[in-house]
């Protein structure tokens, strides 16, 4: 579900000074010093999918809504690990959080559905760190299964 509020806040225009003349090519900017509205319009969107893409040495998370524009996103690289650490469920867990969390305060992000790929080892901590920020409405494991897929290699001869 989406909504949308506006918000007016005042913000100071030119320089601040008033110097005498209004406009005048003298007198510097027109209607310095005088108060201008902003519109600020922020999008409530309680409905997410979180999308978790686990492989053997990464784990991204894409926060979207249910269109699929994308509302925030993180990586375990990208959190601060590097090397092998990149690759544990801790590291997972971490980019989740931070997705999630800043999903939420942009947005006000209350339920998820969270649809898994890849045999990572990031899988089933993300989904924990999701858990903590906002409730989970469903999970899916969308990972490809190939239909038979790519030749297996020949046979090894001893």
């Amino acid at each position: 579900m989406v909504t949308e509020s506006t918000q007016v806040t005042e913000e100071e225009s030119g320089s601040g000074a008033i110097t005498g003349t209004e406009g005048g090519a003298a007198g510097g900017a027109a209607g310095a010093g005088k108060a201008r509205l902003k519109r600020k319009s922020k999008r409530t969107i309680s409905d997410v999918i979180v999308h978790v893409y686990a492989s053997f040495n990464n784990t991204l998370i894409t926060v979207t809504d249910v269109k699929g524009n994308t509302l925030s996103w993180a990586t375990a690289g990208g959190c601060g690990f590097r090397g092998s650490r990149k690759s544990t469920p801790f590291a997972g867990q971490v980019a989740a959080g931070k997705a999630i969390q800043k999903a939420r305060e942009l947005y006000g992000v209350e339920s998820a559905e969270v649809r898994i790929y890849g045999p990572g080892p990031g899988r089933d901590a993300s989904v924990r760190a999701v858990r903590d920020f906002v409730s989970i409405t469903a999970i899916f494991d969308v990972t490809g299964i190939p239909f038979n897929g790519c030749r297996a290699p020949k046979q090894r001869r001893v």
